[in-house]
């Protein structure tokens, strides 16, 4: 039985898959959510939020995705970064999933991937979950409902939670499996609850189609100026360095959180919804995100809470200290209704530094930015991945080396050149930590990185006395209107200097050593920019 709006000429049997229980197709928000609670997969938190918890995996499990290798594959897929999985494994995987869903309801969305219609993907999203079908509903762009009588998914999705992968069968890591075959326009995902491998699973395929089309797809928050899109802004970084805090500025418009294309014709949002993480969340910082907690059809992700108020505990990282919200893009008040800004004119690459050793902001040269681009310095945050409990010193390239299929140079370069075409200015800004490294400094204080960002921004940044940082190379302002002087020379922040030239030296050498992978496939300039 089938419920729910759809193409006539493209219903799951049309894809092979059959013997399926009530197949509810494109169910709205209050359906969904009544599906949900009816089968206890969570709680009618307050304002209609939806409450749930994602069991043991609170987070990505990157080390448990797979690409087909074929034909097509072979030579444009970073096998260095990326598992293989043998197409007959695939095969048997996606058979045995099938065989799994034989008699179980399924929700499907049919949804869109990209605001900008000429370069959008059409994809098709099964899961065995009620609550994933609106955390995708969510997360993914909604196609009109008219729409739906005659959509045609390029890509289809399809997740089980409670199916068990075997990696003798299924040439897979664990019981825990998220397999992509473009050639079979498939992904499969299955053992794990956590909603984020779907959104992060569409994100890499774009990551892949893309780039054949000219499109440097980022994993970024963007926003503009108000009325005035041309002037845009993407901020790159990984889970927890700033990205959906610093773009949701009140004095600019939002175009997106964390997923955006830059194409010939501008800045794009590859999603319909913001993913934000809720650990420590204050109202008085950050006021609408906070709001969206106990908004309609949020869906709040690990949060402990009162069993009889239903209050967020927004401290309590017992569960884990990736607590999150999916949350529809309109529910901030400033956000774009396109989606879609002009080409950027300000590129800021957020790092969340637990050494304690870069400023709070720094001006890169082209060749300079590259040069970061492809090292992607941060740290990972507590709980974004299975393993990590406290801040992480690492090098994700591209600032997302978990979503990205292929080679670093082809996005690096794509970046370098539309940097060089349309004159964008490139800036570092570390969010991480001052006074020290994790464990004895403190981390950046929020109110200076806005006031830096916003002179960036602005344009004032560029008018004010710089030096050139003695480590890096980079040119740092000297004096910032309201913003302490003494941080913008992080040495200074530290009570022992000597400790400071020391972790410095440190991690100037762990930059030279992981850069020396890229040595043989760029540029002299970008060679040059490169440090130690």
């Amino acid at each position: 039985m089938a419920i729910g709006r759809v193409n006539p000429n493209f219903r799951l049997e049309d894809q092979g898959i059959t013997g399926l229980g009530t197949v509810h197709y494109n169910l709205t928000e209050p359906a969904l959510i009544e599906a949900a609670l009816r089968n206890g997969e969570g709680t009618l938190g307050r304002g209609g939020a939806f409450l749930v918890s994602t069991g043991k995996f609170t987070g990505r499990s990157p080390k448990d995705k797979f690409i087909t290798r074929s034909a097509t594959t072979e030579d444009t897929v970073w096998w260095d970064n990326n598992g293989a999985m043998e197409p007959e494994k695939f095969d048997a995987l996606h058979a045995d999933m099938i065989a799994y869903l034989a008699g179980r309801d399924v929700y499907v969305e049919d949804l869109v991937g990209g605001a900008d219609p000429a370069l959008a993907i059409n994809v098709r999203m099964v899961t065995e979950l009620a609550w994933h079908s609106l955390f995708n509903r969510t997360m993914l762009r909604r196609p009109e409902r008219d729409a739906l009588d005659h959509f045609t998914a390029d890509f289809t999705l399809i997740n089980c939670p409670g199916f068990t992968a075997d990696p003798a069968r299924h040439g897979c890591r664990s019981e825990t499996v998220i397999a992509m075959n473009f050639d079979r326009k498939l992904i499969l995902v299955g053992g794990t609850e956590y909603a984020g491998e779907n959104k992060k699973s569409i994100f890499t395929l774009l990551n892949y189609i893309l780039p054949e089309k000219g499109v440097m797809p980022m994993h970024c928050s963007a926003n503009h100026a108000q009325d005035n899109p041309v002037d845009a802004a993407v901020f790159f970084g990984l889970s927890g360095t700033g990205k959906t805090t610093l773009s949701a500025d009140p004095d600019r418009t939002l175009i997106g959180d964390d997923e955006h294309g830059w194409s010939e014709r501008g800045t794009f949002n590859f999603e319909g919804g913001c993913y934000a993480k809720t650990i420590n969340l204050d109202p008085d910082a950050e006021p609408e995100i906070y709001a969206t907690t106990t908004k309609f059809g949020t869906v709040v992700e690990n949060m402990v809470f009162d069993p009889e108020t239903l209050e967020l505990d927004f401290e309590d990282d017992s569960l884990t200290a990736n607590m999150r919200c999916a949350y529809p893009l309109h529910y901030i008040s400033n956000a774009s209704q396109t989606a879609l800004g002009g080409h950027p004119k300000n590129v800021i690459m957020l790092t969340c530094d637990a050494f304690g050793v870069l400023p709070p902001i720094a001006r890169l040269t082209p060749a300079q930015a590259m040069y970061h681009f492809l090292s992607g310095f941060t740290s990972k945050v507590a709980g974004t991945e299975r393993g990590v409990t406290e801040p992480e010193p690492t090098f994700s390239t591209c600032f997302g080396a978990p979503f990205m299929p292929r080679r670093p140079e082809v996005y690096g370069n794509l970046l370098r050149d539309k940097i060089a075409k349309h004159g964008a200015t490139c800036w570092l800004v570390n969010t991480g930590w001052t006074g020290g490294a994790y464990g004895t400094g403190s981390r950046m204080p929020i109110k200076a990185t806005r006031a830096l960002l916003t002179a960036a921004l602005d344009g004032s940044l560029g008018e004010v006395a710089f030096r050139k940082d003695e480590n890096f190379g980079f040119e740092v302002p000297v004096e910032v209107p309201g913003v302490a002087e003494v941080l913008l020379d992080p040495r200074r922040t530290w009570d022992d200097p000597a400790a400071y030239d020391a972790q410095a030296a440190k991690l100037v050498q762990m930059f030279a050593d992981n850069f020396a992978q890229y040595v043989p496939f760029i540029d002299e300039d970008v060679k040059a920019a490169a440090i130690g």
